[in-house]
């Protein structure tokens, strides 16, 4: 790829980003999950575990799903169509997160399976987007723009919080929201409509935002022979038994499932840890949430530019050992200690958690935008989708695990602080991976 795309489709391409980021900071962070584990589960250590589960489910049919339909895809060529049929998945799947009352009143199971849902959807159209870069602009310009994506997403999800936290999330106390004003829309702090309300928004804003890239990014041509799940199964296996002679490749798939899979689950139980461990509240995980995410866009744009200087793999590794260190802060922070032997009290554990949670913001939008161009570089341009696929499917083989693990790990030890200390391995074992991984691939 040699040329690029307008300054109006790459603009809409980098707007998916922005679209789907709430769905990752209201849902699966900073206000649905504590939310979850607080009010609609019976306790705090069975929410932890009921959404690990839910969330391990959600991977296992991604995992399935991904590298089948990726090398479908590849054979037929455009991927819009596909990115509207999952797009429904995450619409109708986050829109009935509002059903979660507290106390069970609407069926757990149920509430999990459109949490899945969603989950399959936003997965799923995050592989076809990201397969449209190469087609957007050169090579060298690959690392800014999967930062700059990154970037304009987190500044989506920051959007999006602020506007929970001040206009529709309140305290169940007070009645009141961050800034002192009662819920819009009349939203009901005592039934936590306000926090339930992520769901549909995150629904709404995606529907919105999505639009530009149907209406203005070019997709690929029609193949003559159109979509086939035989040919896309063909051509997996075909990828797959050439897998070990492409070591680079093949090394990237399997180390990034590890680290992708600590930073997701980081993710998926930051939140939760925080109201159950340190006992914050759902406006001060969502400030924790807001510094988090200004922290994620400067870390996502500043990191593009040095991807394209350095190249992705040292962006890649100097973040999961910045995220390794980040975690053991969180896992050794309590009410009362921190580093697990230095005595705190007051304020200092949310200081302390806020403080981690920037890091945690900046490596981790670093290390998703590099990522992307390290993946582009190991298949150079060839199979895109496909190659994007695999990488969905690799994230996922293990984003079961370790929910699993967080969710068995937690139901064993009661704990929820121990429940968690199978993210710092898996980001370790990650980063180490990367020494055999070539900047250039196999090349």
């Amino acid at each position: 790829m040699t040329g690029r795309a307008d300054r109006k489709a790459i603009f809409s391409w980098m707007l998916y980003d922005w679209a789907s980021q709430p769905y990752h900071t209201l849902i699966v962070t900073f206000i649905f999950a504590p939310y979850f584990t607080a009010y609609v589960a019976d306790n705090a250590v069975d929410g932890q575990t009921y959404w690990g589960y839910a969330a391990a489910v959600g991977g296992v049919l991604v995992a399935l799903m991904a590298p089948v339909f990726g090398a479908m895809v590849d054979a037929s060529g455009p991927r819009k169509p596909w990115i509207g049929l999952f797009s429904i998945l995450l619409i109708v799947g986050c829109a009935f997160l509002y059903m979660a009352t507290p106390g069970g009143t609407a069926p757990i199971f149920w509430i999990l399976a459109a949490f899945v849902v969603a989950t399959i959807g936003v997965e799923m159209t995050t592989i076809f987007t990201n397969a449209m870069m190469p087609t957007l602009v050169p090579r060298s310009e690959l690392g800014k723009l999967s930062g700059s994506g990154w970037a304009l997403g987190y500044v989506g999800g920051l959007i999006a919080l602020v506007l929970m936290l001040t206009l529709m999330s309140a305290d169940a106390e007070t009645g009141k929201t961050l800034i002192g004003m009662s819920p819009i829309f009349g939203l009901d702090p005592a039934t936590y409509e306000g926090d339930r309300a992520s769901g549909p928004l995150s629904a709404i804003w995606y529907l919105i935002f999505i639009l530009p890239l149907f209406f203005f990014t070019p997709d690929s041509p029609r193949a003559a022979n159109g979509p086939s799940i035989g040919q896309g199964l063909e051509n997996l296996w075909k990828t797959l038994k050439s897998l070990p002679a492409r070591r680079s490749y093949f090394t990237f798939l399997i180390t990034s499932m590890l680290y992708r899979d600590g930073l997701n689950a980081l993710y998926a139980f930051g939140g939760i840890y925080a109201a159950g461990v340190l006992e914050m509240s759902i406006i001060e995980i969502g400030i924790f949430g807001i510094l988090a995410n200004i922290t994620g866009a400067l870390g996502a744009y500043i990191g593009g530019r040095l991807d394209a200087r350095f190249g992705p793999r040292p962006v890649v590794f100097v973040s999961c050992w910045l995220l390794v260190a980040a975690s053991l802060l969180v896992v050794s922070t309590t009410p009362d200690l921190t580093l697990f032997a230095v005595p705190i009290s007051g304020s200092m554990p949310t200081i302390i958690f806020y403080i981690a949670g920037m890091i945690i913001g900046a490596a981790g939008g670093t290390l998703q935008a590099a990522s992307r161009t390290l993946l582009v570089d190991q298949v150079e341009g060839r199979q895109t989708t496909e190659a994007f696929g695999l990488y969905a499917l690799t994230g996922k083989a293990t984003s079961f695990i370790g929910p699993f693990f967080v969710a068995f790990v937690t139901s064993v030890s009661q704990s929820q602080r121990i429940g968690i200390t199978p993210i710092i391995v898996l980001l370790a074992i990650g980063a180490i991976g990367l020494f055999w991984v070539r900047q250039h691939g196999d090349r």
